[in-house]
C-alpha cells in the first residue's frame, strides 16, 4: 500500500477551456503548464509526508536552499497518452519510479518509494486530465517529476530536507522539425561524464554540461551533438538527451553499454525488447566511434538513430567532427528504424497490442 495518497483540496482551474483547448491545438514542446502540480515533503526526522495536489504556481525558495549551492537534485521524464476510448496511459511508470531511486542513491537523496512515485503520477494526471491531447498525431502529456534539496543550510553535506514535486505541460514533437535525420556533431572539446561520477544518474548537471557542446554543434550546423567517453575520446557515450543505436546489414542493433557514465534510458531498454522479437541480434557493448564510421563508410552499419522519452526514436543522417563528415546510409530515415518507432508509439497509443503489460492506466 502506498503512504502517500496526494489528495486534491482546491480544484478551481489556473486556465479556461478555450485558452486550454487553443494550447493543445499546438502545444509545442515544454511551453505551457498544466493547472496542477503534486508535491511532498521529506525530513530526516519525519520522512516522507504533505503530500497534496495543488494548484500550479512559484515556489517559495529560501536563497540558503542547498539545491542553489550544490546542485543536489535529480529528474525524470515521462508521457501520458489518450487512447482512442477516451481513456489515459502512461509508459513503464515503474522503470521510471526505480530509475529515480538510483538517480536519488547517487545523489545522496532520499529514495521515494516506487508506490509513492505511482500514486503522485496517478493523481496528477487524474487533476489534469483536461489537459491531456486528443490521441492525433503524437501530442501527449508531457510529466516531469523533480526532487531536490531544500534545507536552508551552507555546508558541504546531504540535505535534511527535501521537496518532490510533479509538474506537466502538453507537448507535441520534441524536435521542431519533426521526425527528420538528425545531423550530429561528435563533440571532442568536451565531455558528458566521467568515471565515477554521475553519468548514469538523471540529475541537472549533466545536462547543463550538455549546453556549450549543443552551442558548438550549432555552430557546426547540426541538430545535436553526441560526447565520446571523458578518458580516451574514443567510445560513443551519449547524445545531449538520448541513448544511441545502431544497425547493421547482418541484422544486429548495437547500443552503449552502460559503463556508469551513461543513463539508462526507459525507451533504450524497451528498444532492445522490440528489436529481439523481430529478429535482430542485440549486442550492447562499447562502440569506438572510428570504427563505427569505419563501418558507415563500408555499409556495414546500415542505420543509425538516437532514443528518449521526448524524441521517442529520431534517425540519424549524418556525422560531423573536426576531420569532416560521414552519412548514415543515404542520409535519409531508414526503413527499420521508422518500423520501431511505428511499433513503441503504436503500444504507447493503444493502436497495438501490448503485449509486454508496458502500459498502465490513469484515468
Amino acid at each position: 500500500m502506498s503512504a502517500l495518497t496526494f489528495p486534491q483540496s482546491d480544484t478551481s482551474r489556473r486556465i479556461g477551456d478555450a485558452e486550454r483547448a487553443a494550447i493543445l491545438a499546438d502545444p509545442g514542446f515544454g511551453t505551457h503548464f498544466t493547472d496542477f502540480m503534486a508535491h511532498a515533503r521529506w525530513s530526516e526526522a519525519s520522512g516522507w509526508s504533505e503530500d497534496e495536489i495543488v494548484p500550479f504556481g512559484p515556489i517559495t525558495l529560501s536563497p540558503a536552499s542547498a539545491v542553489l549551492h550544490y546542485g543536489q537534485e535529480i529528474f525524470e521524464g515521462m508521457k501520458a497518452f489518450r487512447h482512442d476510448d477516451g481513456s489515459v496511459w502512461t509508459f513503464r511508470p515503474e522503470q521510471n519510479a526505480r530509475r529515480m531511486q538510483r538517480s536519488a542513491a547517487r545523489l545522496a537523496l532520499p529514495e521515494l518509494p516506487v508506490e509513492d512515485f505511482l500514486a503522485s503520477i496517478t493523481a496528477l494526471v487524474r487533476a489534469d486530465e483536461p489537459w491531456v491531447p486528443a490521441p492525433t498525431g503524437e501530442t501527449s502529456l508531457y510529466l516531469r517529476p523533480f526532487m531536490y534539496a531544500s534545507e536552508p543550510f551552507l555546508g558541504v553535506r546531504a540535505s535534511h530536507a527535501v521537496d518532490y514535486l510533479v509538474i506537466a505541460s502538453p507537448a507535441g514533437a520534441y524536435f521542431p522539425r519533426g521526425v527528420q535525420p538528425l545531423v550530429v556533431w561528435v563533440t571532442d572539446a568536451f565531455a558528458r561524464a566521467g568515471a565515477g561520477g554521475t553519468g548514469s544518474a538523471k540529475c541537472g548537471g549533466n545536462y547543463a554540461s550538455s549546453l556549450l557542446a549543443k552551442y558548438e554543434a550549432g555552430e557546426q550546423g547540426a541538430d545535436e551533438v553526441m560526447f565520446l567517453d571523458s578518458e580516451t575520446h574514443t567510445f560513443i557515450d551519449e547524445l545531449s538527451g538520448m541513448n544511441v543505436f545502431a544497425i547493421t546489414e547482418d541484422q544486429r542493433i548495437l547500443t552503449p553499454q552502460l559503463t556508469g557514465s551513461i543513463l539508462e534510458g526507459v525507451t533504450r531498454a524497451s528498444i532492445l525488447q522490440l528489436a529481439e522479437d523481430r529478429g535482430l541480434t542485440p549486442v550492447e557493448e562499447r562502440l569506438a566511434y572510428d570504427r563505427v564510421c569505419e563501418d558507415l563508410r563500408a555499409g556495414r552499419i546500415t542505420e543509425m538513430f538516437a532514443c528518449g522519452t521526448a524524441a521517442v526514436i529520431n534517425p540519424i543522417g549524418e556525422f560531423r567532427d573536426r576531420h569532416g563528415s560521414v552519412r548514415v546510409g543515404d542520409g535519409g530515415s531508414g526503413e527499420t528504424t521508422l518500423s520501431l518507432r511505428e511499433e513503441l508509439t503504436g503500444i504507447q497509443y493503444g493502436r497495438l497490442e501490448d503485449r509486454y503489460g508496458w502500459m498502465t492506466r490513469l484515468v
